[in-house]
């Protein structure tokens, strides 16, 4: 399966950028990953229009809570199932347009506190390469 993080702007702060790709590297070991960034939301809708097998999910504050190992099991149904293509969608500082609310069905939270777009994008490949780790049996998750 691979991951596609789709980004509505780009990470401006290297130290969060540095951790990002930190962890993209650590996720490639486990499946394909890769960022695009977009310049806005109807960017991005061209985007997914131009990919309509993948899954796409939002990164939403009012999506689905999910801890760790609920989000771990998610994503390994989703591989076991034979998912192709899953895309995470991002938002930048003005979060998504409505129209991008609309074509985006999933929605998953990363809890209910207020993240900066670009610390939240930082915690998301945390969260995906810990969901790796645990279902690979890895001790980093504990």
């Amino acid at each position: 399966m691979k991951i596609r993080l789709l980004m509505l702007g780009k990470t401006r702060r290297a130290e969060l950028r540095a951790v990002i790709d930190d962890y993209l590297k650590r996720i490639s070991k486990y499946s394909p990953i890769e960022i695009t960034d977009v310049r806005n939301g109807e960017a991005a809708i061209k985007k997914l229009e131009a990919d309509r097998a993948a899954t796409a999910v939002l990164l939403d504050a009012l999506g689905k809570n999910l801890d760790s190992n609920a989000f771990a099991k998610w994503l390994g149904e989703l591989r076991d199932r034979g998912t192709r293509e899953l895309i995470f969608v991002c938002g930048d500082a003005d979060g998504f347009p409505p129209v991008l609310r609309e074509r985006v069905q999933q929605k998953i939270s990363l809890g209910a506190m207020t993240y900066s777009h670009e610390l939240a994008r930082a915690m998301l490949a945390e969260q995906l390469y810990r969901a790796f780790a645990i279902l690979s049996g890895s001790p980093y998750p504990k």
